[in-house]
C-alpha cells in the first residue's frame, strides 16, 4: 500500500534518492490503511515497516512519526535492538557468504534509517545500550567497505558533537540558575549593593525584544521531540507500569523552557513593584508594553505571553494608582491578541499569520515563529487525553499519531531558525541572572508601594512583614 501521511515531508526529501527507495507493497500481515493513509497496525508490523530491504525504504514522514511515538509502547534501546536483528535475519548479515551485491544495496538504507535516526533523535543515545546497539549494527554495514566505514563515522562524530554540546549546554544552564540563586540571597541581605533595575541595562524595547528572542531560540533549540511524548507520559506507558523514560538520563530541556518562561513572568513583575516612585513603576510598565508589542511583531509570542502574565500578576494589577499614570492603549490590543477565549482564538490566527511569512521569508528574521509554549504542550496533551494509544482489537492507533507528528514536526522547523540579531551579553546576563522576588516578596512590595485596600490586605501585609523579615 503506498503511504501517504496526511502532512506534507517533515524535513523535506533532499536526504535520500527516491528513485532508489521506492515504496514497497506490503507483504506482511497486521497493517490497515484507509484511502491510502495507513491508520493501525499491530507493534511488530510497525516494527518491521521501519526496517529498509533492498528495494524498499520507508516514507521519512513515517520513520519520524514511528520513531517519536514508539516510545509510548517499546524503549528505544529494544526498538534498535529489534532493527539491528531484523536487519541481520533479512538480508543475513551475519553469514559471511552472503551475497555483497545484495548487502551493499541495502547499507546505504540501513546507513540512512539510522542517520535520521541520530540526526532527530539524539538524546535516545545517552543511553549505553543504544550506543552499543549503533555499533553493532553499522559494524556489520562497514566491514570490509572503506565508503560505509567512512559515511559510520561522520554519522557517530556529528552524533558525538550533537550530546557534547547538550552536556556542555545543560552545566550552562546549570551555572545560570547558581547564579541567579546568589544573587538572591545578596539581594536579601545587602539590596542596595546588587540591585539595579531593567532601565538601566537597556532603555530601547526593540532591543530588550531581540535579546529575549535569542534566549527563546537557543532554548528552543535544545528540546528534542521525544519531549513532547516524555512530558505526558511519565506516569508509565500503556504496556507496562514503568516509565519508559525512567531508567536512562533523559533530556529536561522542555521543563527548563518552561522555568525560563516562569522567570521572564516574575522578573516583570519584580522590575515593576521595585520602584518606590509611583512615576518610575509607570514608566517600567509602558517600557514593558512596547517590549510586548515589538516580540508580537517579531513573532516571539512566548515572550509576549510572559510579559503579559507579569503584568497581570495580582501584586501589579492591584498598583491601581500606578495604573493610572499608564497609557494603557497599546497594552489592550496585546491583551486582545492573546485573550484566551475561543480556545485563543486570536493568538491562534496570529501564529498561522507569523507560520505564512516564515514559510515565504525572505530573511531569517521573517522565518522567526515562536509559539506560546503552555499552549503547545497543552494542545498535545489534550490530542493525547484524547484519543486512545491502541485500538481496542490491540493495534496501535497510527491516526493519533499521525496527528501528533504533525504538531511536533511543525516545532522542529521553528526551533532551527537561527536567530538573527546581535548578541548583548550583559543584556542577556541580566534577563538570565537578576534576582527576581518570590509571590510573597512581590506582595509585600506592592502593599509597600500602595497600601492595603481592605482588611484581608492588610492582615496579610502584617504576616507577610513579620514572616519576610524574619527571615533577613
Amino acid at each position: 500500500m503506498p503511504q501517504t501521511p496526511p502532512f506534507p515531508g517533515v524535513f523535506g526529501t533532499s536526504g535520500y534518492n527516491k528513485n532508489l527507495y521506492q515504496t514497497k507493497e506490503e507483504s506482511y500481515a497486521g497493517l490497515y490503511y484507509h484511502d491510502n493513509n495507513l491508520v493501525s497496525g499491530s507493534l511488530e508490523a510497525l516494527i518491521q515497516h521501519l526496517v529498509p530491504s533492498v528495494d524498499y525504504y520507508p516514507d521519512r514522514t513515517y520513520i519520524f512519526t514511528f520513531l517519536l511515538s514508539s516510545r509510548l509502547f517499546i524503549h528505544p534501546h529494544e526498538l534498535m535492538a529489534k532493527v539491528c536483528q531484523l536487519c541481520v535475519e533479512h538480508e543475513r548479515l551475519s553469514d559471511p557468504q552472503a551475497d555483497k551485491m545484495k548487502i551493499r544495496k541495502i547499507a546505504p538504507k540501513v546507513l540512512q534509517l539510522l542517520t535520521e535516526w541520530t540526526e532527530t533523535f539524539p538524546y535516545d543515545f545517552r543511553d549505553e545500550r543504544m550506543m552499543r546497539g549503533l555499533k553493532e549494527l553499522t559494524h556489520r554495514l562497514a566491514s570490509g567497505d572503506e565508503l560505509y566505514r567512512k559515511a559510520v563515522q561522520q554519522m557517530t562524530q556529528a552524533l558525538i558533537r550533537k550530546l557534547t554540546t547538550l552536556s556542555q549546554y545543560e552545566e550552562a544552564l546549570a551555572k545560570i540558575n547558581a547564579t541567579a540563586t546568589d544573587r538572591l540571597t545578596v539581594l536579601k541581605t545587602k539590596p542596595q549593593s546588587i540591585q539595579r533595575d531593567i532601565l538601566t541595562i537597556c532603555n530601547d524595547p526593540f532591543t530588550l525584544a531581540q535579546q529575549l528572542t535569542h534566549i527563546e531560540l537557543e532554548r528552543l533549540s535544545y528540546i528534542g521531540p521525544e519531549e513532547f511524548v516524555q512530558a505526558f507520559a511519565q506516569k508509565g506507558p500503556l504496556d507496562n507500569d514503568k516509565s519508559c523514560f525512567s531508567d536512562h538520563k533523559k533530556a529536561s530541556n522542555l521543563e527548563a523552557y518552561v522555568a525560563w518562561f516562569n522567570r521572564l513572568s516574575y522578573l516583570v513583575a519584580t522590575e515593576i513593584c521595585m520602584p518606590v516612585k509611583k512615576k518610575q513603576r509607570a514608566r517600567v510598565i509602558e517600557f514593558f508594553i512596547d517590549v510586548a508589542r515589538e516580540c508580537f511583531n517579531i513573532g516571539n509570542f512566548n515572550s509576549l505571553m510572559a510579559i503579559i502574565s507579569g503584568m497581570n500578576m495580582s501584586p501589579v494589577s492591584r498598583l491601581k494608582k500606578t495604573w493610572g499614570k499608564v497609557k494603557t492603549a497599546k497594552f489592550d490590543i496585546l491583551e486582545h491578541q492573546m485573550d484566551p477565549s475561543s480556545n485563543f482564538y486570536n493568538y491562534r490566527t496570529a501564529l498561522r499569520g507569523a507560520t505564512q511569512r516564515s514559510i515565504t521569508a525572505h530573511s531569517s528574521r521573517e522565518k522567526i515563529v515562536i509559539p506560546f509554549f503552555s499552549l503547545l504542550i497543552k494542545d498535545i496533551y489534550f490530542l493525547n487525553e484524547g484519543c486512545a494509544n491502541r485500538l481496542p482489537n490491540g493495534h496501535v492507533n497510527f491516526e493519533k499519531f499521525w496527528e501528533l507528528a504533525k504538531q511536533v514536526s511543525e516545532f522542529m522547523t521553528w526551533k532551527k531558525v537561527e536567530c538573527p540579531f546581535e548578541r548583548d551579553r550583559k543584556i542577556l546576563q541580566y534577563l538570565l541572572t537578576a534576582p527576581v522576588f518570590s509571590e510573597d516578596a512581590l506582595y509585600l512590595a506592592s502593599y509597600e508601594s500602595e497600601g492595603p485596600e481592605n482588611n484581608m490586605e492588610k492582615d496579610r501585609w502584617k504576616s507577610l512583614r513579620s514572616t519576610l523579615l524574619s527571615r533577613v
